[in-house]
Formats: structure tokens, C-alpha cells, sequence
């Protein structure tokens, strides 16, 4: 079982599994943020392809804001943690309460990311959706049914996932790379040695450093 450093590390060890699994020539490579940014990075980075972020929201359980009940993606796409909202007995009244809540912000983020640049068109194109890791999967899920509609072919990688997981998510792509899926997953911060927060500030400079190496421009100026 693999415990990696930090997110970028995993993102190099992700980078060559994706070289070897997938037909990934052309793709697009989406991040997850936060988290997801830097791993994807990596894999962006060493596939010579542009990055871009899709931000999804988790709906935190009320009283357990960790627990995913579900999931909203950019466009408005919510995906429901059914077995979550079973559990607890959550009203569709308050999940539809935390989708507008937390909704309002994706364009905020999305904005304040890309720093004045256009999201990436992913019309007709292979995407790669990435993120640091699934426990739920419900952000994954609903970011793979939002871009389903207009992408030609929809990839997900990622370092490490629970089990169950990773086969609920193969229903909803054409392929997943995940380099580890342990029985005794317990949560994704127990496979990094560095598991602190991504920044805002870390996002918005992987991405600018992600730009300027796919269009030609200045060298990446956020280290090796």
C-alpha cells in the first residue's frame, strides 16, 4: 500500500499510470479543487496537456459536515448521497437548501481560479477528471454526469479511493485509473505524510504555471 508525500507526489505516480492506462491522447485534464489541483498538475504536466479546474461542492451532512450527503457541480448538476441521506433521514428540502448555498459560490471560485482566463472548452474533447483522493466519490460522480452531456469520452484518476467507491464510479465514466482502493480505507488523508490544506493561492499559481507551459509561455514558477 502506498503512502505518499503529498499531493504532487501522488500526482507524478498518478502521471504514469494514466500514461499506461488510458487513451488519453488530446485530452483535457480537469481538477477537483482544492485538493485535486495539484495532483492533477502533475498528470498535466507530464502528458504536455492543458489543465483546467470544475468545481464541485460537497453537501455536508448537518451535524457532520465531513460526511458527504451529496454533491453540486458547476452548471447546478447535484448528485445525492443516497445511502447518507437514508441514514440520517435528510428531507430533500434541506439538501436542495445546501445545493443554493453552496452553488452560489462555484462561479465565485471558478472566477477567482482562473484569474481573469477562459475555462477550458471541453466540447467533443477526452476529459480527465482528477482528484487527491474518494471516499464517497459523491463530488467525482457529479462532476462526471456534468460534463458527460458535451464531452466526448469521460476519464477519472486518482491516487486512492475506497473500494466501493471506485466500482460505483466506473458506472459513470468510460474508464478509471485509481492506484490504490485498500479494503481498509478510512479516509483519504491517511495515504499522505503532508495532507494539509490546498490554498486558494496554491491553486491559482499551479494553474497560471499550468497555462504559461502549455501555451508556450514563462516556466513554471511553483517548483519541481
Amino acid at each position: 500500500m502506498s503512502v505518499f508525500e503529498d499531493r504532487r507526489h501522488a500526482g507524478r505516480a498518478l502521471a504514469h499510470a494514466v500514461r499506461e492506462q488510458l487513451d488519453w491522447a488530446g485530452a483535457i485534464v480537469l481538477a477537483l479543487p482544492r485538493g485535486g489541483v495539484p495532483v492533477a498538475f502533475e498528470v498535466a504536466r507530464a502528458l504536455h496537456r492543458p489543465l483546467d479546474v470544475f468545481v464541485v461542492r460537497k453537501l455536508g451532512t448537518p451535524g457532520q459536515e465531513e460526511l458527504a450527503m451529496g454533491a453540486v457541480a458547476s452548471g447546478g448538476l447535484v448528485v445525492v448521497q443516497a445511502d447518507v441521506v437514508r441514514a440520517f433521514g435528510i428531507s430533500r428540502e434541506t439538501i436542495d437548501e445546501a445545493a443554493s448555498r453552496e452553488g452560489a459560490d462555484i462561479g465565485r471560485r471558478e472566477a477567482l481560479y482562473r484569474n481573469g482566463r477562459p475555462p477550458v472548452r471541453v466540447d467533443g474533447q477526452t476529459v480527465i477528471l482528477i482528484d487527491d483522493g474518494l471516499a464517497t466519490g459523491s463530488t467525482m460522480r457529479a462532476a462526471a454526469r456534468a460534463v458527460r452531456p458535451v464531452a466526448q469520452r469521460v476519464f477519472a484518476a486518482v491516487p486512492v479511493a475506497a473500494p466501493v467507491t471506485c466500482e460505483e464510479l466506473r458506472r459513470e465514466v468510460d474508464a478509471l485509473v485509481c492506484l490504490e482502493a485498500p479494503e481498509n480505507f478510512h479516509a483519504v488523508g491517511e495515504f499522505y505524510r503532508n495532507f494539509e490544506q490546498t490554498s486558494d493561492d496554491e491553486v491559482r499559481a499551479l494553474l497560471e504555471a499550468a497555462y504559461h507551459e502549455t501555451s508556450g509561455g514563462a516556466s513554471n514558477p511553483v517548483g519541481p
